[in-house]
């Protein structure tokens, strides 16, 4: 069994754990992944897209650089508004046929959708991460809110 590692040390956010290249629960083809714990504020969310945006690049994973991206923006915005100040968790792992966002917000109060009217600025994250994912998800103790994008045949 390997492991990947990615640290990173900036300010208030604390880095990361290595992620075991070998079967998981979620699905039995884990090959790699990457989590990053940090205190909420308005500019990690930029900082977690490019993070982001920089593993789909590593991996050849480029075609999924938008959805991801927007996935990762509307999970961590939520975290951050809704987690009462508590530290926010973001994992991003792939497997050969699916990379699966996580985030965590330590709250046991789970992410649900919301109607939205026309003219609302806020509450439609959850119903555009549920348009790009093959599924998503809230942990049973609520604490954690997930989704999976498929990876395109051949790109494993």
């Amino acid at each position: 069994m390997t492991e990947r590692t990615i640290t990173l040390a900036t300010g208030a956010m604390t880095t990361t754990r290595s992620v075991a290249l070998a079967a998981s629960a979620w699905d039995p083809a884990v090959e790699s992944g990457f989590e990053v714990d940090f205190l909420p504020a308005d500019n990690r969310t930029g900082q977690m897209r490019r993070i982001t945006r920089a593993q789909l690049r590593h991996w050849d994973l480029t075609m999924l650089t938008d959805d991801a991206t927007l996935v990762v923006s509307e999970l961590v915005t939520n975290a951050i508004k809704h987690g009462k100040g508590r530290p926010v968790g973001l994992r991003v792992r792939r497997s050969a046929y699916e990379l699966r966002i996580e985030v965590t917000d330590g709250t046991a109060t789970p992410a649900r959708l919301r109607s939205a009217g026309v003219a609302d600025e806020n509450g439609r994250g959850l119903f555009l991460v549920a348009a790009v994912a093959k599924e998503w998800g809230v942990s049973p103790d609520g604490t954690m809110t997930w989704c999976s994008l498929a990876i395109p045949d051949g790109r494993s």
